[in-house]
């Protein structure tokens, strides 16, 4: 990707991530969470194929890039997702978005483990800025929990964080980037909503149709706008830039999570949360001035 590309990818993640927390948050209420997922990743996959179609890209990948789908789909798109859609049903929105902002630090240590990653002075150094800010964001919003059920809300989204480190760097790996992005993730997809409706299934038992037009609003913008529009972009950046440094546009998005939050939450700030803020976007540019990781 050239830098003018790459700059307009990140921001086009950071914008359109920043807002989906409250689009879930709206949802959570609505239907079950497992169908939730499900519909969003059926309609995720469909998007994906017509994606490809418009592309004139072929959706065979083979039996290798079928055994990469497979996890992907696994951790991103039913683990991930199961696991951030509770946690808002325990904790606000802002919160998850902020301990996902973390998602830099697993996405660096298993690109070194796995492929070998270097990690450089400045990508530390900027993550440690950067986590301190966040630390400060995550006290300003614990100060409202609910004592065990944001404890629980935490480790459901430290949980989902986890999950999409591990597809992160699956996707990274040399069978990975074998694959065509788009078709990748339209069988990753198609994986991960099999495996949701069987959760849905299982947990919440038949199918929930029923439902407001905001709802099914709510599943289109984050099925076509977060997923089909964005993760192409994402895991163009985490080829382009590394895991570890594509991450760092987890940094920004709690940033416009809860400017969103601000204006349609009433959402109010603190100097702690203030000075979170200006830590985590001096870490963003600390750790993005600097050499990739290897």
């Amino acid at each position: 990707m050239s830098r003018g590309a790459t700059v307009a990818g990140f921001l086009a993640v950071i914008l359109i991530w920043g807002s989906t927390w409250l689009v879930i948050r709206d949802q959570i209420a609505a239907v079950p969470a497992e169908w939730t997922v499900t519909y969003r990743f059926v309609l995720g996959a469909v998007g994906m194929a017509g994606l490809a179609a418009a592309r004139r890209e072929s959706l065979w990948i083979g039996a290798e890039g079928l055994r990469v789908a497979a996890l992907v789909g696994v951790m991103q798109f039913s683990a991930n997702y199961l696991f951030v859609y509770h946690a808002e049903g325990h904790i606000a929105s802002g919160l998850v978005a902020v301990i996902y902002a973390l998602l830099m630090v697993p996405n660096a240590l298993l690109s070194r483990v796995v492929l070998g990653a270097r990690l450089r002075v400045r990508f530390l150094a900027g993550s440690g800025v950067a986590i301190v800010g966040i630390a400060m964001l995550m006290a300003k919003e614990y100060q409202g929990g609910a004592g065990v059920k944001a404890l629980i809300g935490v480790a459901l989204a430290l949980g989902g964080m986890v999950s999409a480190s591990v597809a992160n760097v699956v996707q990274a790996t040399k069978a990975g980037r074998r694959q065509a992005v788009v078709p990748l993730l339209m069988w990753a997809m198609v994986v991960g909503a099999l495996v949701d409706a069987a959760v849905a299934y299982a947990v919440a038992g038949a199918p929930v149709l029923q439902a407001p037009m905001r709802f099914w609003a709510g599943v289109a913008y984050l099925a076509l706008a977060g997923s089909v529009l964005t993760f192409p972009i994402y895991f163009a950046l985490i080829r382009s830039m590394g895991a570890g440094r594509a991450a760092f546009s987890q940094v920004a998005v709690p940033v416009v999570a809860m400017g969103l939050s601000t204006v349609f939450e009433g959402y109010r700030w603190t100097g702690l949360a203030v000075a979170g803020c200006g830590l985590a976007l001096a870490g963003l540019v600390i750790a993005l001035t600097g050499k990739r990781e290897g």
